[in-house]
């Protein structure tokens, strides 16, 4: 059953988050062209209240600052929409580290690693250029890679649990080659810069990671 705000109708309720959904898509849609456009030190809140057509006050009401736009960019190229769950907390990522075969668990983070990477790779660029000339958003940078090498040190746990690293392997140095070799860098490198389709990519991902990762029986 809605509830209602004491007063208001729940339908009026209900008009008012649509209305503020669709004004956060736009911002966050207009953020990213003209960041792409302009670069992030040169693109005004401003200019995305005109190209959104949104008034700067509601702009500033949603998201603060300019940095706060940056971030709610960053969230919805990785997540893929704007319902505000976290990875961990999707249910595809749940079934993917509850595979028994740790190939098919090695296969299934490589494919959501080519997709966060195609939506996101451009939006970690500004990211990554932001972060040289200002404190706010090295901080947003360092706050997403940390998040990066919690999600991706999860895996390596799973894999040494269940006894399928390759002898001798630590843990940490697993997560270490994950970090490595899912990174937005290395998809930058080889996709964007070398010319490898996501596809190509994907496939060389999995072989690299079952080939470094795993024990010789698991690989099979």
């Amino acid at each position: 059953m809605a509830t209602r705000t004491k007063g208001r109708p729940a339908h009026d309720d209900d008009r008012g988050q649509a209305r503020t959904r669709l004004a956060r898509r736009a911002v966050v849609e207009a953020a990213r062209s003209l960041f792409l456009e302009r670069g992030y030190a040169a693109t005004t809140i401003e200019a995305v209240s005109h190209r959104s057509d949104v008034p700067q006050a509601t702009v500033y009401r949603l998201f603060t600052s300019k940095l706060g736009i940056l971030k709610a960019l960053l969230d919805v190229s990785v997540a893929g929409d704007d319902q505000g769950l976290t990875l961990q907390d999707r249910p595809q990522i749940a079934a993917i580290f509850a595979e028994p075969d740790p190939k098919k668990l090695l296969a299934g983070f490589a494919d959501i690693s080519v997709s966060i990477n195609t939506r996101s790779a451009d939006i970690y660029s500004i990211l990554v250029s932001a972060a040289g000339s200002d404190p706010d958003a090295a901080a947003l940078h360092g706050d997403y890679m940390g998040m990066r090498d919690q999600g991706q040190g999860l895996i390596a746990t799973v894999l040494a649990r269940a006894g399928a690293l390759r002898v001798g392997m630590k843990e940490r140095d697993a997560a270490d080659i994950i970090h490595a070799l899912m990174s937005p860098d290395l998809y930058r490198l080889l996709v964007k810069d070398r010319s490898w389709t996501p596809r190509r990519y994907e496939r060389w991902l999995t072989d690299a990671l079952i080939g470094q990762l795993l024990l010789p029986a698991a690989r099979e």
